[in-house]
């Protein structure tokens, strides 16, 4: 089943085959729709290596304008632990949350990732953006597919991880 067969709004995830693509390909569709002027809410992030660390920094910019949260914490070198800041990304979800309102189009999320599997994080706010008759476009690694299977059903469809199948899934829906 897809979107378009029910009566709900569009869920969409990406995979991108690369390291870093899934953020690269999400945050040009947020840009890509800013510039048109489409009221888009949720987040995008960008990963930013370290020349003392082996670990990057997580960073989610919280659409459409901001503010930047580090959602990743300091460990140190050899830490193996989850790193994921809960309460840094659980101030992007609110944030995104105040912006849900009437003239929101749109919900991306940058990752379906262990919170959102645990059921925290955006999932909440994913299942709100549905029910309200928003389209929903999130980013899905390996990890946690199964999770967000479980979440979505054979509801969510998949677009292929290129910047064109994404802008035209982002057009199709929002025409």
């Amino acid at each position: 089943m897809t979107a378009e067969d029910t009566e709900l709004a569009p869920l969409a995830c990406i995979r991108g085959t690369e390291e870093g693509e899934t953020n690269r390909l999400i945050a040009a569709a947020a840009a890509h729709l800013l510039a048109r002027g489409v009221a888009v809410i949720g987040g995008v992030q960008a990963n930013t290596p370290r020349a003392d660390r082996c670990k990057c920094d997580m960073d989610l910019k919280v659409l459409p304008d901001g503010p930047v949260i580090r959602i990743s914490q300091d460990l140190g070198n050899e830490a193996r632990g989850c790193r994921l800041d809960y309460a840094a990304l659980e101030q992007a979800v609110a944030l995104s949350e105040a912006e849900l309102g009437a003239g929101t189009r749109m919900l991306i999320v940058n990752k379906f990732g262990k919170r959102e599997a645990e059921g925290g994080g955006f999932r909440p706010l994913i299942a709100s953006a549905l029910d309200r008759g928003l389209p929903v476009l999130v980013g899905l690694g390996d990890k946690n597919a199964e999770a967000f299977t479980a979440f979505a059903g054979d509801f969510a469809e998949t677009i292929a991880p290129t910047e064109a199948a994404l802008i035209a899934w982002c057009d199709r829906v929002l025409a």
